[in-house]
C-alpha cells in the first residue's frame, strides 16, 4: 500500500505572466509605455481585480506572429 507522500506533486506551470514587469521587458517598453499599451488593446490581458496578467501564449503570439498561423 502505497501512501500519498510516496507520490510525487504534479509540476503546475503558470499560464500567465505579470503584465509588470515581465511583459513590459520582454517587449523592451517601459512602465508607463506598458500600460499605455494596455489602454490602446495593443496587449491582450486578463484582470483579476487590480491584478493583470497576460497569457503565456498571447505574449508568444505577440512576440512570434508567424508561429501563430
Amino acid at each position: 500500500m502505497t501512501s500519498r507522500s510516496d507520490c510525487p506533486e504534479p509540476k503546475i506551470e503558470p499560464a500567465t505572466v505579470p503584465l509588470w514587469p515581465h511583459v513590459g521587458k520582454v517587449l523592451g517598453l517601459g512602465k508607463s509605455a506598458t500600460y499605455d499599451a494596455v489602454a490602446r488593446g495593443e496587449i491582450p490581458v486578463i484582470r483579476f481585480g487590480r491584478r493583470i496578467v497576460v497569457s503565456k501564449k498571447a505574449l508568444a503570439r505577440m512576440l512570434d506572429p508567424q508561429a501563430a498561423a
